[in-house]
């Protein structure tokens, strides 16, 4: 007898947290697409290890509702295995599952899971740790940190910790002294922030922040150039303006692995927005077409 495919709803997040009916809401949407499912609500922290179980247990299909932080853990899971990862964008934000395609309406994209039609994308890997977006190290951890401990102790709402996060960030603005190595090249670099995303992002606007491709085998690598807290800032409002200059971000081209190097034992690091600290040196790395998930055919051209 053939198994429910198992929906793993990640409760403390999103739509998820703020909806208590959303379970059968899911289960609906799937059972009217035609789908034989089984609900789960996990915790955030056992949403990798429920995964890996499932696909272990030879599960061809696994279909798992959240944010980034969620798909994340799922894909950490999953990347290397058969099973194939159906996605739900039910998060605050939903960068992996808007730059595949899938479709935002529970129900369309329940109607997709149905369907499964199959890409394999890229992942990117830090040290072992798998990532579907990006990584920073520099201003952008320390700010999480800070606004995830506001949250934490005071219960601030997430955009209000965010804002007084931003404002002590730039008020302990500094740099980061990294020794780059990659494609064959080395260099220092004193900068307030390094990002390195999983395959190109765009910086144009209104594009800012999307990919066009998952597929094309390359990190996205940028250094912001030593700035100043006022030129920093100046260089922040261009970029949301569109009017970046050439000298306030330097992108690399063609990378497919990348050693950073400091003189610290540990550095802080971002991945898809949840902060670690990592012991140096820091290998990243693309892994091509290594996870399997249901998703719309690319776009011609990407």
């Amino acid at each position: 007898m053939k198994r429910p495919i198992v929906v793993l709803l990640n409760r403390g997040g999103g739509a998820v947290a703020a909806d208590p009916k959303i379970g059968d809401k899911v289960a609906r949407a799937l059972k009217d697409a035609g789908l034989d499912v089984e609900i789960e609500l996990v915790g955030g922290g056992d949403c990798a290890v429920r995964c890996k179980a499932i696909a272990e247990r030879g599960d061809e299909m696994l279909v798992v509702g959240g944010g980034d932080g969620t798909i994340s853990a799922a894909a950490s899971a999953l990347v290397g295995t058969e099973a194939l990862l159906g996605i739900l964008p039910l998060g605050t934000l939903n960068h992996f599952a808007r730059d595949l395609g899938i479709p935002t309406k529970l129900e369309d994209a329940a109607k997709l899971i149905a369907e499964h039609p199959e890409r394999r994308v890229d992942v990117a890997e830090m040290n072992d740790r798998i990532f579907i977006n990006n990584s920073a190290i520099g201003l952008y951890p320390l700010l999480v940190i800070d606004r995830d401990s506001q949250r934490r102790r005071l219960g601030r709402p997430k955009a209000v910790a965010m804002a007084i996060a931003t404002v002590r960030t730039l008020v302990r603005f500094g740099h980061q002294r990294l020794t780059l190595a990659g494609n064959d090249r080395k260099g220092v670099v004193d900068t307030p922030l390094l990002f390195v995303g999983n395959n190109e992002y765009r910086t144009d606007l209104p594009a800012a922040g999307r990919r066009d491709s998952l597929e094309d085998g390359k990190l996205c690598v940028m250094v912001m150039r030593k700035k100043t807290r006022r030129s920093f800032i100046a260089a922040s409002v261009r970029a949301l303006l569109n009017r970046s200059r050439p000298d306030d971000m330097v992108r690399v081209e063609d990378v497919e692995r990348l050693r950073v190097s400091s003189r610290k034992h540990m550095l802080a690091v971002s991945l898809d927005g949840e902060v670690v600290r990592a012991e140096t040196p820091l290998e990243y790395k693309i892994r091509p077409k290594a996870l399997r998930v249901i998703a719309p055919a690319a776009r011609p051209g990407n």
